[in-house]
C-alpha cells in the first residue's frame, strides 16, 4: 500500500509554518492515541504511527527539504546519504507514555531527563544574494552573523572561575522533587522539576561576570562560506555546528544559507542551460553571417547560415551552467530575432522593390506597403 503524502496526513499545506505543523500534529496525536481509542486500539495505533512518521520528517528542516524535492523516495536507505528515515522510533519517544507526558504535563522517565539534560542549540538562517555568474561558477566569501556562543570565561558552566558549583539543597542534586498529595482516591506522588535549580541539580554561588550566569554570550562571528557552482535561486546550504550554542553541554545548532540569484539583463536560466537572444538584419538572415555572442565564458563567435528564419535557435554546446555536484555543463541557446528597418531612403526602397519583383512578388496587387508586408512576414 502506497504511503500517503505527509502534508495530507497532518492536514496542512506545503507552505505551512513549523508552528502550524506542530499544532496539527498535537491535535492528531491526541485524537489517535490508542489510550484514548479503547474501542479500536489497533486502527488508532496505525494512524498514530502514521501521524508521528509524518511529523518526524516535516518538523526537521533538512528532512522536510529532502521530502519536498524527492517525496517518499528520500526515505529509501540507498537514497543519498541514507535517506531521512522517518520511522516511529526515529522521533525519540520510548512509547505512548512519553508523548502523553509531553502533551498533558506528565513527568518522570526519559522525558524528564531529556528536558533537564543537554539541549541542542537553535539553527540559524542567513539569506545571501549572489549574481548570475556567481551562481554558475560558485564563489568563496565571508559572512558575519550574530549568534549565541559558549561563554569563553566560564566555558559554559555559568560560575565565576574558581568558585564552587554545589548540589542543589532542594533536590539533593537530582533535579527533581517529589510532591505527595492525599486525595479521596488515594495517595498520589508527583515528580516535578526542581524550581530552585531548574532541573540541573546544581546551584551557583557566584555567577560568571561575563555571561551573567547564563553560560552563553552574544557574539558576531565571521564564517567562511563556499558556494558550489551550479546553485539555483532558492537553494539551501547547511553548515554544521555553526548555529546557536547549546546549553548544558548540548551541541551547537546548524547554519542554513538560503541563496537568491539576481536576474541577468541578457541571460535566462532553464535548468543547466542558458538562453539569450541576438538581433540580426534581414540581409544577414538571408545571406548568412558570423555574429559575436555574449556567453558566460565571454565573447564567442556563432555562424548564422543563409536563409535563417526569425525565431530560430542555435545551440552552443558546453557554454551553459556547470552541473551541481556533477560533471559537464549545460548548453547556451541563442534565439535569432530578425529586425526590420523602420525608415528607408528612396534608393533603399527602390532596391527592395526590385528584389521583390525578382522573387516574383506583385506589389501592385496589394496597396499595402512593401515594408509592412515584410514586417508581417516576420511576426
Amino acid at each position: 500500500m502506497a504511503k500517503r503524502d505527509y502534508y495530507e496526513v497532518l492536514g496542512v499545506s506545503k507552505t505551512a509554518t513549523d508552528e502550524e505543523i506542530k499544532k496539527a500534529y498535537r491535535k492528531l496525536a491526541r485524537q489517535y492515541h490508542p489510550d484514548v481509542n479503547k474501542d479500536n486500539p489497533k486502527e488508532a495505533e496505525t494512524k498514530f504511527k502514521e501521524v508521528n512518521e509524518a511529523y518526524s520528517v516535516l518538523s526537521d528542516s533538512q528532512k522536510r527539504a529532502a521530502y519536498d524535492q524527492y517525496g517518499h523516495a528520500a526515505s529509501d536507505p540507498n537514497f543519498g546519504a541514507g535517506g531521512f528515515g522517518g520511522g516511529f522510533g526515529d522521533f525519540g519517544f520510548d512509547g505512548f507514555g512519553d508523548i502523553f507526558d509531553m502533551f498533558f504535563g506528565g513527568s518522570g522517565g526519559r522525558s524528564s531527563r531529556q528536558r533537564n539534560g543537554p539541549q541542542r542549540g537553535n539553527d540559524l538562517r542567513f539569506d545571501m544574494e549572489i549574481s548570475f555568474e556567481e551562481a554558475a561558477f560558485g564563489k568563496e566569501t565571508t559572512i558575519e552573523i550574530p549568534r549565541t556562543e559558549v561563554c569563553p570565561t566560564c566555558k559554559g558552566n555559568r560560575a565565576k572561575p574558581g568558585t564552587p558549583i554545589k548540589n542543589c539543597p532542594n533536590c539533593n542534586g537530582t533535579g527533581q522533587v517529589q510532591v505527595t498529595q492525599n486525595t479521596a482516591f488515594g495517595r498520589f506522588v508527583n515528580v516535578r522539576t526542581c524550581e530552585k535549580c531548574n532541573g540541573e541539580g546544581k546551584t551557583i554561588e557566584t555567577p560568571c561576570a561575563e555571561c551573567g550566569g547564563s553560560g552563553r554570550v552574544r557574539k558576531n562571528r565571521k564564517i567562511e562560506v563556499k558556494i558550489p557552482a551550479g546553485v539555483e535561486s532558492g537553494s539551501r546550504l547547511r553548515i554544521s555546528n555553526e548555529g546557536e550554542a547549546g546549553s548544558r553541554g548540548g551541541s551547537n545548532g546548524d547554519l542554513y544559507i538560503y541563496i537568491y540569484v539576481k536576474a541577468h539583463p541578457k541571460f535566462e536560466r532553464q535548468g543547466y542551460d542558458v538562453h539569450s537572444e541576438i538581433k540580426i538584419s534581414v540581409t544577414q538572415a538571408a545571406l548568412g553571417t558570423t555574429v559575436t555572442v555574449a556567453t558566460l565564458d565571454g565573447k564567442v563567435e556563432l555562424r548564422i547560415p543563409e536563409g535563417t528564419q526569425h525565431g530560430t535557435s542555435f545551440r552552443m554546446k558546453g557554454h551553459g551552467i556547470p552541473q551541481l555536484r556533477g560533471h559537464g555543463r549545460g548548453d547556451h541557446f541563442v534565439k535569432v530575432k530578425v529586425t526590420i528597418p523602420t525608415k528607408l531612403t528612396g534608393e533603399q526602397r527602390e532596391l527592395l522593390k526590385k528584389l521583390a519583383l525578382a522573387f516574383g512578388e506583385d506589389l501592385s496587387a496589394d496597396d499595402k506597403g512593401f515594408i509592412s508586408k515584410v514586417k508581417d512576414a516576420f511576426k
